[in-house]
């Protein structure tokens, strides 16, 4: 065990895509079993009220990446690349000899014209480590492979296409014709991309499939590091769509598992809620025909992980990385899967915008914590300083918006935030967008998570009020009710008080300023100054 002083070696960083986090047992689901990410919670310290700060890959990504707000990194929506000045977790570790790899996804775009314009070598190791975020690509996997010749370069440098190829499992696309598709009585191939298929078993045996291989490749990298200090983002693409599972995952939940779905008779009438509610997932997964058949694939999706992770988490314990790697279990963010009438995960409802974070930190300082649940707002921003100040990495404070979890982990009480912030961009979703009447500028939406309420921003129309105290399943909407008016401008406060901090001064730490300041002197009277500013 580590010194409670000393940095702990290794870090582990696991992301789950779409993962909702009632949707594991230690946050309470009654079916869905969940023993092993059970087992991290119990040895570490799960927090309750953890939230993403964009509620789609890209922009929640970035964020986890960064440590920094969506409005701040400017990843508003997926395929939007990062600017090349941000800095990730990569740039911070790699200067100290910390290898820092990837196992899975990261809906990295690469910045072209930020390559092209700096003159940077598009094949040259320096613009793959841009293109990849930071992170050593050790194995990418993006998943998402349509048939469409747009995504031939994507799915043909995928190392899980040629995986499957060299198994056997023969075609243009066996990611979606194998991995994600079942198989007809005529042995004709049903696509996993349409919900009508999804109680049925993926065509691929499970030893082959994506979670597994995934899980097979972590555990590859990690034997490999042997005794070198590491820093692994091992990222699941499931359980996010096409919602297929292999055998005998999509028979271990029955429609009797489902829970009833979160819905007011009377929804909210606010437009942009409305407008998403209009989408084709909305309207398909407001159907409970739909809801029946995908729902249990989606829970044999989310055991199939808890399962692997037994897995790993029995390789660290065998080889003596358990005691020297600090765990982290999180989405990237949830799944509405019909609650509030709604599908996909766009809209900042807590189905949505709600993850789950567990932390585990090995070393004796934080033995006191070991299996409590932290009521505190946590932000998936955090996880980058959490990282940094578990491995001794200081001086990024000038750029991180988030904060150390430690404390927290070590008993401390610090001051904490008062509120949380999510983000959303609909202008890359022209019908709703278009039905709004909204310019491409004007579609953004903010939530405001405080102690006891949500405030829902809005461009363009009348806020969102929810009191989660009282209506935990936010079907009870105060945006408009007079009564409300002093809660709702003392959160329209808390949003101008956080644009207002949010890190703009990027290229000089706090401590060059410093510097600067104590050696100028400025508006400071002296006989000798090296700059003469104001003097008689």
């Amino acid at each position: 065990m580590s010194n409670p002083q000393n940095p702990v070696r290794n870090v582990l960083y696991i992301m789950c895509d779409q993962l909702r986090r009632d949707y594991l047992s230690c946050y309470g689901h009654p079916h869905l079993h969940t023993p092993n990410i059970d087992r991290l919670a119990a040895a570490g310290v799960r927090f309750s009220r953890a939230y993403t700060q964009g509620t789609i890959c890209g922009p929640s990504r970035m964020s986890a990446y960064t440590g920094r707000y969506v409005s701040s990194h400017q990843v508003a929506w997926n395929a939007v690349p990062l600017p090349l000045e941000e800095l990730t977790i990569g740039d911070y570790l790699r200067p100290h000899g910390i290898r820092t790899a990837l196992v899975g996804k990261t809906h990295a775009t690469a910045n072209v014209d930020a390559l092209q314009r700096l003159a940077i070598n598009p094949e040259s190791a320096q613009a793959e480590v841009l293109n990849e975020v930071g992170f050593e690509p050790y194995f990418r996997h993006d998943g998402i492979f349509p048939d469409d010749p747009l995504f031939d370069d994507k799915r043909e440098s995928a190392p899980y296409t040629h995986y499957l190829r060299e198994q056997g499992f023969e075609g243009r696309n066996p990611w979606h014709d194998w991995a994600n598709a079942a198989e007809g009585d005529n042995g004709e191939i049903l696509s996993g991309w349409k919900m009508r298929n999804a109680h049925l078993p993926a065509r691929i045996p499970e030893q082959h499939s994506e979670t597994v291989y995934t899980t097979n490749r972590a555990i590859d990298f990690i034997g490999e590091q042997g005794e070198k200090p590491w820093f692994l983002h091992l990222s699941y693409i499931k359980p996010h769509w096409p919602y297929i599972v292999p055998a005998p995952y999509h028979t271990l939940y029955s429609t009797k598992s489902i829970l009833d779905p979160v819905r007011n008779a009377s929804p909210s009438d606010h437009p942009v809620y409305q407008a998403f509610r209009q989408h084709e997932e909305s309207l398909n997964f407001s159907k409970d025909p739909v809801r029946l058949n995908v729902i249990p694939t989606y829970m044999g999706l989310v055991k199939q992980v808890d399962d692997q992770l037994g897995r790993l988490f029995d390789f660290l314990q065998s080889n003596g990385r358990w005691e020297d790697t600090l765990i982290v279990f999180t989405s990237d963010h949830g799944d509405f899967l019909g609650d509030h009438w709604l599908g996909e995960k766009e809209f900042l409802l807590e189905q949505a915008v709600g993850v789950p974070l567990i932390v585990r930190d090995p070393r004796a300082a934080a033995d006191v914590t070991r299996g409590t649940v932290d009521e505190r707002l946590a932000e998936t921003i955090d996880g980058v300083p959490t990282f940094l100040e578990a491995l001794g990495v200081t001086g990024a404070e000038h750029r991180l918006e988030g904060r150390s979890l430690i404390p927290l982990l070590h008993g401390e009480n610090p001051d904490w935030r008062r509120y949380a912030i999510s983000e959303y961009d609909y202008a890359f979703q022209a019908p709703a967008r278009e039905r709004l009447g909204q310019p491409i500028d004007r579609c953004r939406m903010t939530m405001v998570r405080s102690e006891r309420w949500k405030y829902l921003a809005y461009d363009g129309f009348r806020p969102q009020l929810f009191d989660l105290l009282n209506d935990p399943q936010e079907l009870q909407d105060l945006g408009a009710d007079p009564a409300y008016a002093a809660v709702r401008e003392e959160h329209a406060g808390y949003l101008f008080e956080w644009v207002r901090g949010l890190k703009r001064r990027t290229t000089i730490s706090h401590q060059e300023i410093d510097l600067r300041g104590q050696r100028f002197r400025y508006g400071e009277p002296e006989t000798e100054k090296m700059v003469q500013i104001g003097v008689w």
